[in-house]
């Protein structure tokens, strides 16, 4: 079970009052060969730079391989769940979409990943349905520029 079921909820202006605030960041999550493998056989991107070291050390400038840039993206959700507060009479979310998603620096085999949350907006659509808006920023241990930057919407559901 994720962690943000095991939190305490908060209420929906609680929540919004993080709005422009840095929510939290998450735990440090590896990127290993093992992990890049198995997402290359889940989207069926075999690509050499992902999946052959050997290859990757010899023809490219990363001196390894490297995660796919929606491997990287798709550890945001593990990420969220690991800091982002569950609303009070929540029924449900769901992924809206991005306005903004950016690939800044390739994540190398080995590697460790983690997500620093800042929610940028949370405004009511509906008396049931939330918009929240939140800027990510995926951390690569050790580097100076972030693997990637994200504007991520979801709808939050109440009943």
């Amino acid at each position: 079970m994720n962690e943000v079921w095991k939190k305490p909820p908060i209420s929906l202006a609680a929540y919004q009052d993080m709005v422009g605030h840095e929510v939290g960041v998450s735990s440090w999550h590896l990127v290993d060969q093992n992990r890049i493998d198995v997402y290359a056989n889940v989207i069926e991107d075999h690509q050499f730079i992902h999946v052959d070291p050997e290859r990757a050390k010899r023809e490219t400038s990363f001196g390894t391989t490297v995660a796919h840039g929606f491997l990287t993206m798709s550890l945001m959700s593990i990420m969220s769940y690991e800091v982002m507060p569950v609303i009070s009479g929540t029924t449900m979310g769901v992924n809206y979409g991005f306005d903004k998603l950016r690939f800044i620096s390739p994540v190398r085999a080995g590697s460790r990943v983690r997500g620093r949350f800042v929610l940028a907006e949370a405004k009511l659509r509906k008396p049931t349905e939330l918009l929240s808006r939140t800027n990510v920023t995926v951390e690569i241990e050790g580097e100076e520029k972030p693997a990637l930057v994200a504007d991520w919407i979801g709808l939050i559901y109440f009943a």
